[in-house]
């Protein structure tokens, strides 16, 4: 297994966390540093030969109304999402089509199906990445690689304290009152534990899902109002 961030604190806690004996390479990386990681990931497939899984997941866009956001902020997020997908994307799928097997996993959001309410920027970027997830699953699945996006939910993680506080501050309301409406939305009436998003990406990755291309599933407890 590999794992690429820029944290090595988070990396290595990870690490620690995976069950014994599970082989890891850690690569510390800022995602947004193209030539960086075009270096790294090289250097890697010529010491371990192909991968056939990549999933992508780069942190979110801050939050904030989108006629605020500045051009620097859409630079930016697209660039540690849609860019350094490509990239890694590009690199990774020659050692797929050799394998006959690939299987390339976008972590997104919901807003790809409705947009979320003071999250411009972040709706679109993931809109975006969408869009070439979609793209890509055509062009690459004639070679046994599918290509598909899991849409986390309100998900029990750093990201949604971040995002409760924010939303807390805009509708000058408490952090609690802000929790209870997002409960209140959702039919399973809790916020999603990790692992749960994990073992969709985990069912996406296997060969059971072989014939699964180019979808977005939201692990959501049933919240998007959406088909």
């Amino acid at each position: 297994m590999i794992l690429l961030a820029r944290s090595e604190e988070k990396l290595n806690h990870l690490a620690n966390f995976l069950p014994s004996g599970t082989k890891v390479k850690i690569i510390f990386q800022d995602l947004s540093n193209i030539e960086s990681l075009k270096v790294k990931v090289k250097d890697l497939l010529k010491e371990i030969g192909p991968i056939e899984i990549l999933v992508n997941n780069a942190g979110g866009p801050k939050a904030g109304l989108l006629l605020e956001a500045q051009p620097e902020e859409f630079l930016n997020a697209f660039q540690t999402h849609v860019i350094a997908s490509h990239v890694l994307t590009q690199l990774l799928v020659p050692g797929m089509k050799e394998k006959k097997y690939g299987r390339i996993i976008n972590i997104v959001s919901t807003s790809v199906k409705i947009p979320i309410p003071n999250l411009g920027v972040s709706n679109t970027i993931r809109g975006a990445m969408a869009s070439w997830a979609k793209t890509l699953a055509h062009e690459v699945g004639p070679f046994g690689i599918t290509v598909n996006n899991i849409l986390p939910g309100f998900t029990e993680t750093e990201r949604l304290e971040k995002l409760k506080i924010a939303t807390s501050e805009k509708l000058n309301k408490s952090t609690a009152e802000v929790e209870k409406m997002w409960l209140d939305s959702i039919p399973a009436k809790r916020f999603a534990r990790a692992e749960e998003t994990a073992q969709a990406i985990a069912f996406l990755a296997s060969p059971n899902a072989s014939y699964i291309n180019g979808i977005n599933l939201p692990v959501d407890g049933g919240r998007t109002g959406s088909l």
